[in-house]
C-alpha cells in the first residue's frame, strides 16, 4: 500500500490535453496553433500568478512541438543563456527571473527569431508593462499575443475533480472534495493524480472512496 501513496506525487508529465482550461480556452487554442506549427504569430507572452499554469503550458508547448517534428527548446526559471537555431521554437519561462545579462539574451534571441525565422513563447508573473526588466526587452514581450493565465477558482477545481472522478467511475462526496482542497494544498494536475491513486487504493481494498479512507491513504 505505500506503494500507491507514492503514487501520488507523480502526476503526469504536463500537456495541453491536461491542462484545464478554465477561462484560458482561447490562450489553450492559441498554443495548440503555436505547437503545430499553424500560428501566424512568431510572439507569445503568458502572464499570470503563482500556480495559475504558466510552466505547465510552456513544457506541454516545447513537448508537443517536438512531437509534431519540430526542433523546440525549453528555457527553465533562471536560464542565463539562450542557444538556439534559426526556425525553433523557444519557451522562456520566468522572465521575471532573468538577470541583466539574461535579460540581453533574451532581447537578442527575440531579435534573431524575427528575422529569421522560429517562435517564441515566454512566461512572466506580471503583464509585460509591469516587468522589472529593461525597456526595450517589455516592449518586444509586449508587442506579441499576451494573454493573462487565470488560475482555476473553487468551483472549476471541484467541477474538474467531479469530471475527472466520474470518468474514473466512482463519485466523490462533498466532505471529500471539501478535505481535498482544505488539506491539500496542490496543482490540479497533482489533485487528480491523488484521485487516480485513490482509485486504485479502493480498488485493492474494495472500500469506497470515504473521507477514512482519504485520510487513510494521505498518512499510509
Amino acid at each position: 500500500m505505500k506503494q500507491l501513496a507514492l503514487d501520488i506525487a507523480q502526476p503526469p508529465a504536463p500537456a495541453l490535453d491536461n491542462f484545464v482550461p478554465g477561462r484560458n480556452a482561447e490562450l489553450v487554442v492559441a498554443l495548440y496553433s503555436l505547437a503545430n506549427g499553424a500560428s501566424s504569430e512568431q510572439f507569445i507572452y503568458v502572464w499570470g500568478a503563482a500556480g495559475s499554469g504558466r510552466t505547465h503550458l510552456l513544457r506541454a508547448v516545447v513537448d508537443a512541438a517536438r512531437a509534431a517534428g519540430a526542433e523546440a527548446h525549453m528555457f527553465e526559471s533562471g536560464a542565463r543563456e539562450f542557444d538556439a537555431t534559426d526556425g525553433s521554437m523557444c519557451a522562456v519561462d520566468d522572465a521575471h527571473r532573468l538577470d541583466a545579462d539574461a535579460q540581453i539574451a533574451l532581447f537578442n534571441l527575440h531579435n534573431r527569431i524575427k528575422a529569421g525565422g522560429g517562435s517564441l513563447l515566454v512566461s512572466g508573473n506580471a503583464a509585460p508593462a509591469q516587468l522589472q526588466l529593461r525597456a526595450d526587452l517589455m516592449t518586444r514581450l509586449g508587442a506579441g499575443l499576451v494573454y493573462q493565465v487565470h488560475g482555476l477558482n473553487e468551483e472549476e477545481k471541484v467541477a474538474a475533480l467531479r469530471r475527472h472522478a466520474q470518468a474514473r467511475g466512482f463519485q466523490l462526496s462533498e466532505e471529500v472534495v471539501a478535505y481535498l482542497l482544505r488539506h491539500v494544498q496542490r496543482d490540479l494536475p497533482s489533485l487528480l493524480a491523488l484521485l487516480d491513486a485513490l482509485d486504485r487504493y479502493s480498488l485493492a481494498n474494495r472500500r469506497a472512496i470515504t473521507l477514512p479512507l482519504v485520510r487513510e491513504l494521505l498518512h499510509a
